[in-house]
Order: structure tokens, then C-alpha cells, then sequence
């Protein structure tokens, strides 16, 4: 039997029909519907061709849209490693035996997870202007980067105390019985099988840091997002296809990001599977002999 079969009743032949009755209808509704905004961007003039010549254009390409995902890339890559340092270690702090320091590392977690990330990238841009001698493009990325990691990696904390939390107690207490201390059966036991359960949240997450990268033109960092506005604003005004190229850009990268997280989750999958088999009887095990004249 297999496991969808196991989770839920397979569909007869009058359910697969409607299904497949369904599909047709819905695709033939997103059919319509884009072709209505078509008619409407043409009606607008906004197909004209010298309006798309300037998003692919290769200058716009070499002054625009590349050296704004650069600038992406470069935040986002920054924002997910201290996301996940952040996130572990505050993780980690909430599940501690030390009850200050289960309280503090709470504390900061349900903090920064309630300010919106835009008010923090606008106060570490303010905070470091006027206290520290961090300025330009340093100033920008480092706003930007603070700011995504103490909202992601309060959110990364939380994935891994309910992580934790999520495992069986046996876990925890096979890791007591063989003399481990809360501690080292949380770093050896619990949280590698946490972190490999939470990975599709995580990865999730990580898509939303690549996102909110874009919330950096707020500050004028020269990220994708307000690279696309400068070119769309000048002659001719070309906005909207600007910004369409640059969300096809965020949906290649989310795509791509995504992919990586899966072949990265069978791999971690496969190998813990793998250790997770019993060990075979060694060549010279001694068997008993059963009551019946077997073996056992």
C-alpha cells in the first residue's frame, strides 16, 4: 500500500474525472484573465515595443538589473548565515536548563520578532550614521543585513525550540539514560533531527530573507528592486516592465533556491535513513537455539 493511499482514500474513476474537469476550468480562467490584462496594458499603451527595448537592452542589463542582484545576492547571502547563527543560538538558549537564560534568549526572540523589519533597517541606518564611523555603501548593506537577521533569526529560533519540542521525549531521555547532561543530548540528539524536520520551514524562510531584501530601497541601497525603479523611471517611462523583469528575476531565484533545499534535504534524508537501518548480525553472531528446534 503506499503512503498516499495509507493517508487518504484514493480517488475513483468519477473523482479523477472532476479533477481533471477542474484543471481544465481553472487554467481556461487564468487563460482569460491574462489575456484581459493584455488587452488592457495595450489599450494603455504600455506594450509598445521601444517601452520593452529598454529592459533588454544589455547596458540596462550591465548598469541596472546585474549590479542590483549582485547587491541582492550579496545581502540576502549575509542575512542567511547570521540567520541561522542567530537563530540557533537563541534557539538553543530557550531550551537551556538555566531558567535567566531561558527567559532572556525568550525575551529577545519575541521582541525582534514583533518589530516589522522595515522599522529595524531604518533604525540601524540611523543608529549607524550617528554612533559609529560605518558609512556609504557599508552603512546600507549592514542596515539591511541587521536588520534581516534579527527578524529571521528570531523566527529561525522559534522553528528550532518547536523542533526540539517536536521530537518524541524518548529522544531526550535515551540521551539522559547513556549520562548525558540537557545539554549535550539537545546539541547531539535533538537538534540535528530538529533541524532536519523544520528544513522545508527553513527553506521557506530563507526565501522570505531574499525577498525582503528589496524592503533596502527604503534606505537607498542599490539592491534589485531599486535598480529596476531608476531604470523604469527614466526615458521613456518604463516602470512596469521594469519591475517585471525584476520579479521574474525574484521568482528564478526563489525557484533555484528552492530546488538546492530539496536535493540538499533527499541527500540529508538518504544518509540519516541510512544510519537509522539496524546494523546486521556480524558473521560469527552466536545464534540460540529455539524451543522448537529453530533458531533465533
Amino acid at each position: 500500500m503506499s503512503r498516499q493511499t495509507v493517508l487518504f482514500d484514493a480517488p475513483g474513476p468519477r473523482a479523477r474525472r472532476n479533477v481533471r474537469v477542474g484543471n481544465w476550468v481553472g487554467a481556461v480562467v487564468v487563460i482569460g484573465i491574462a489575456v484581459f490584462v493584455l488587452i488592457q496594458l495595450n489599450a494603455a499603451g504600455q506594450l509598445r515595443p521601444e517601452l520593452w527595448a529598454v529592459v533588454v537592452d544589455p547596458d540596462s542589463w550591465r548598469y541596472n538589473f546585474l549590479p542590483g542582484l549582485q547587491n541582492t545576492l550579496v545581502a540576502a547571502a549575509y542575512a542567511i548565515v547570521t540567520s541561522v547563527v542567530f537563530g540557533l543560538l537563541f534557539g538553543v538558549g530557550r531550551l537551556a536548563a538555566n531558567r535567566a537564560l531561558r527567559w532572556f534568549s525568550g525575551v529577545v526572540v519575541e521582541f525582534f520578532r514583533a518589530v516589522p523589519v522595515l522599522v529595524m533597517m531604518v533604525a540601524g541606518y540611523q543608529i549607524l550614521g550617528r554612533f559609529t564611523a560605518v558609512s556609504g555603501t557599508a552603512q546600507l548593506l549592514l542596515s539591511v543585513v541587521i536588520a534581516l537577521t534579527l527578524y529571521n533569526g528570531a523566527v529561525i529560533a522559534e522553528l528550532v525550540r518547536s523542533g526540539v519540542h517536536g521530537l518524541p521525549k524518548g529522544q531526550r531521555e535515551a540521551g539522559l539514560a547513556i549520562g548525558m547532561t540537557r545539554g549535550q543530548s539537545i546539541r547531539s540528539i535533538e537538534l540535528p533531527q530538529a533541524l532536519i524536520a523544520m528544513l522545508p520551514s527553513l527553506v521557506s524562510q530563507f526565501v522570505v530573507i531574499l525577498k525582503d531584501t528589496a524592503l533596502g530601497y527604503i534606505i537607498v541601497y542599490p539592491e534589485l528592486l531599486r535598480s529596476a525603479r531608476l531604470l523604469g523611471s527614466g526615458a521613456p517611462f518604463a516602470i512596469l516592465q521594469s519591475l517585471f523583469v525584476a520579479a521574474l528575476i525574484f521568482i528564478v531565484l526563489n525557484y533555484l533556491l528552492s530546488k538546492v533545499a530539496e536535493l540538499v534535504a533527499r541527500k540529508v534524508g538518504g544518509r540519516t535513513s541510512g544510519k537509522a537501518r539496524a546494523n546486521p548480525a556480524p558473521p560469527n553472531a552466536v545464534t540460540v537455539p529455539a524451543v522448537g528446534g529453530g533458531t533465533q
